[in-house]
């Protein structure tokens, strides 16, 4: 099961994230999904996530590569890099045309051959300093 499930999720990465084909999300997402990283003012299902990838491809043209996955089970967490270059207005940036990248994690639950449930983490602070050129990090009193 764990090496159809990270076919699955990577093809589903390839397919809908990167590719945008949409026509095929039916293939990978179960009616039940439930996306528990969006924004509140999305809805936390197919809908809601499909207008999130959508959203994202205004601000940037975006690439997700897979650097690690753990498969067990009905999970599969991935380690991902963001290759990004801004093209619309983010957090009220302007667009900047810079290329840029970001580290993530994202984590899937499936069963019976499709995804149930999403979690994400992913540094939107680390994006949004990369274009403003700036550093936000944590500052240490010497």
């Amino acid at each position: 099961m764990s090496s159809d499930n990270r076919s699955i999720v990577t093809n589903f990465i390839e397919d809908i994230w990167n590719n945008n084909q949409f026509e095929k999300i039916d293939a990978y997402i179960s009616p039940d999904f439930i996306d528990h990283s969006l924004p509140s003012a999305l809805p936390a299902n197919m809908e809601g996530m499909k207008s999130w990838i959508m959203g994202m491809g205004k601000s940037f043209e975006h690439r997700t590569s897979i650097e690690d996955m753990v498969c067990e089970h009905d999970k599969v967490m991935l380690k991902i890099r963001l290759q990004l270059k801004h093209i619309g207005v983010w957090r009220e940036i302007e667009p900047t045309l810079s290329k840029i990248s970001a580290v993530g994690y994202r984590y899937y639950q499936l069963s019976d051959g499709k995804i149930i449930a999403h979690w994400a983490l992913l540094d939107g602070n680390s994006i949004e300093d990369q274009l403003r050129k700036t550093s936000k990090g944590c500052k240490i009193p010497l």
